[in-house]
């Protein structure tokens, strides 16, 4: 699989999983995403999958600080309704990191671990996301606004050429560049200073 240089400039997140670790699928239970994860999950990389990396990022910074997250240990919570949008795109990512599920995960082992009832949508909150630790029931809630990065001026014709179909070899694949270049501005000045993501514990 190859993908754009810039994926490997993308800090991973690292969580400790305690179910991981007493299954022995991770060495002491510690489990890194990178963002070629998500990509994957998601099946593309654009701004809203790097949004939801970013925030699910920023969210876990806020909650732990030096620590390290737990994964099976975090509810995500979602402003929006499953359908909505963006909604289940930024669920998405937000679950896989940190393994919160609604109904459809993990049951658990004699009472422990359950992954089910972690993820929750339209949760009276006044943000797009929140993340919130079931031992301390600490929340931070979560926001994502990238409009400061504008994308090529040639994206939409490009665009509109690629999607009717009119798009020629050379013009599909400037299209892709074009693309992940903007994704790879919002990803790299995200990281670098945050400029696009609120992150405010409540």
């Amino acid at each position: 699989m190859r993908t754009p240089d810039f994926f490997n400039e993308i800090s991973p997140i690292t969580l400790y999983d305690p179910l991981s670790e007493i299954l022995g699928a991770a060495e002491e239970g510690m489990i890194t995403y990178t963002y070629a994860d998500v990509v994957k999950l998601a099946g593309h990389s654009c701004p809203t999958v790097a949004g939801a990396y970013l925030m699910v990022q920023a969210g876990l910074k806020a909650l732990y600080g030096e620590e390290i997250p737990v994964r099976g240990a975090i509810k995500v919570l979602m402003n929006g309704i499953l359908g909505e949008g963006v909604v289940g795109v930024n669920a998405n990512v937000a679950s896989m990191i940190t393994g919160a599920t609604d109904v459809s995960g993990f049951h658990g082992l004699n009472g422990k671990f359950d992954r089910r009832n972690l993820l929750f949508y339209g949760v009276d909150i006044d943000s797009e996301m929140a993340l919130e630790r079931v031992d301390t029931g600490t929340r931070v809630i979560l926001n994502y606004d990238p409009s400061s990065i504008l994308p090529d001026p040639k994206m939409k014709a490009l665009m509109m050429k690629v999607l009717s179909g009119s798009a020629e070899e050379q013009e599909r694949k400037d299209f892709g560049e074009v693309w992940q270049d903007r994704v790879r501005r919002i990803m790299l000045e995200g990281q670098k200073n945050g400029s696009f993501i609120t992150a405010t514990i409540v």
